[in-house]
């Protein structure tokens, strides 16, 4: 098998050369590319062609989930572990929505990163089911929206695209599904992010995610 080829991101280079440092001593993983900033890690991605990223969850410019959910969008392929150094359930929420497979903390230790990359770079999840049980939960049983005062400024077509948004699909994507101009969904997505008083569409996931239940639950 060649070796796993990973795009290191994160906002303090101190970190990234750190963490090139132990890939490095590895013989099946090399370190693909660097990068610093949201707009960095997507062309990076774009241009090196990783097999998994390692992403920071907050950089200088933006939140790594957004990058995550371009990343996915233009490359599925391509795997994405979430590093934070602080455990956060709506981060947690976002980074599924937007298709990470691994969310770690930074004081992870090194064997256990090297680990986590080799098992997301076979294409298996590294989340663990005791913390996203609830998360997923969700996803699978069904979706039933707790009664909130900016939720109902939406109508039953920003209702669908939020959930579509929610989860993880581009704008094309809901257009074909839909039957509508990525532009229209565009139009659609800026007004959801309006009503919800959000800036990005990672954030009205978290938002649908914080005012959801299960049956029963």
């Amino acid at each position: 098998m060649p070796p796993l080829r990973v795009l290191l991101v994160d906002d303090h280079e101190v970190v990234r050369q750190g963490l090139a440092s132990l890939l490095k001593a590895t013989e099946d993983i090399v370190v693909a590319g660097e990068a610093g900033t949201v707009r960095d890690a997507i062309e990076e991605a774009e241009r090196t062609r990783p097999d998994v990223v390692v992403m920071d969850v907050r950089l200088a410019d933006g939140s790594g989930i957004e990058a995550t959910r371009e990343i996915r969008a233009r490359r599925p392929q391509t795997q994405v572990i979430m590093l934070t150094s602080f455990a956060d359930d709506e981060a947690l929420f976002a980074s599924i929505m937007a298709g990470a497979s691994g969310y770690v903390l930074k004081q992870v230790k090194s064997g256990e990163l090297i680990r986590a990359i080799r098992t997301v770079g076979r294409g298996e999840s590294l989340l663990d089911p005791a913390v996203t049980k609830p998360v997923l939960d969700r996803l699978r049983k069904g979706k039933h929206l707790m009664k909130d005062e900016k939720l109902a400024r939406l109508s039953p077509q920003e209702e669908r695209i939020l959930e579509a948004v929610a989860n993880g699909k581009t704008n094309k994507e809901i257009g074909q599904e839909l039957n509508l101009a990525e532009k229209t969904i565009k139009n659609y997505v800026s007004s959801i992010l309006s009503k919800l008083e959000v800036a990005r569409r990672a954030e009205a996931a978290a938002y649908l995610a914080r005012h959801t239940t299960t049956p029963g639950a």
